[in-house]
């Protein structure tokens, strides 16, 4: 399948204002994203879709492709999904969609989401990593049940599989997965998805990915071995990050 890469990027962020356009080693946290995910050669052709000229401006002066949408959109999901729809975009079979503000995503992770749709595995595909039985507590921390073929059962915010009895801790230690918000779609699933109504576990857990799989839409999950990178919400996560980069360009 030939694959489309779409970056939503909405400048209205509350806890981090402006956050697609604050700086990353002295580039607009959006072009980093742009960046790391056309170096990873995973998709034909890559777009940031923003709500705002302001951003567009910023990331076209860097060199890349840029679709402004609609400012009503509830999520990412739907940003995406309206990038798809248009003409240009039409011979694309399948779109991963990439956080804005996930500079250091795992090129594993956006890699073994859209395989698992391009090769026709899954009409939806998702990404994991396997992490420590710290995370289950911790409820800004999403995790991922999957089934026997790798298909997603359920998603929470809760310490989910839930250790009832003790005996059972390294069976359950070897399935913590903690989600990778990446998401690989079917151009077919992508539009059921979207005209799907909110359902009431995804008004629940605060959670979109919830919508499809209560519908019956199959979700693959692809699972990693390498710890996910924390996301960029706050002012401190900006700090963070702008060391981490500095480490790691620099060692």
């Amino acid at each position: 399948m030939r694959t489309l890469a779409v970056i939503p990027a909405r400048l209205g962020a509350t806890r981090l204002p402006r956050k697609p356009l604050r700086l990353l080693a002295g580039l607009p946290l959006v072009v980093r994203v742009w960046q790391r995910v056309t170096e990873m050669a995973v998709a034909e052709r890559c777009v940031v879709a923003t709500d705002s000229d302001e951003v567009a401006i910023a990331v076209r002066a860097h060199g890349a492709e840029v679709v402004l949408t609609r400012e009503d959109h509830p999520s990412g999901t739907d940003r995406v999904a309206e990038v798809a729809a248009r003409r240009e975009f039409s011979s694309f079979e399948a779109i991963v969609n990439v956080q804005g503000d996930e500079p250091f995503v795992s090129a594993q992770a956006v890699a073994g989401a859209t395989g698992l749709v391009a090769d026709g595995a899954f009409p939806l595909g998702t990404a994991a990593a396997r992490a420590s039985r710290d995370v289950l507590d911790n409820p800004n921390v999403v995790k991922v049940v999957a089934d026997d073929r790798g298909s997603a059962l359920y998603f929470s915010r809760a310490p989910i599989p839930f250790l009832r009895d003790s005996a059972d801790a390294s069976t359950q230690a070897s399935r913590v997965w903690q989600h990778i918000g990446v998401y690989a779609y079917s151009r077919a699933a992508l539009d059921c998805w979207v005209r799907l109504s909110v359902h009431p576990l995804e008004r629940i857990e605060r959670l979109e990915q919830l919508r499809p799989l209560a519908a019956g839409l199959r979700m693959g999950v692809a699972v990693i071995d390498e710890p996910p990178h924390p996301g960029i919400d706050t002012e401190d996560d900006l700090a963070r990050a702008n060391r981490d980069w500095t480490a790691i360009t620099t060692g």
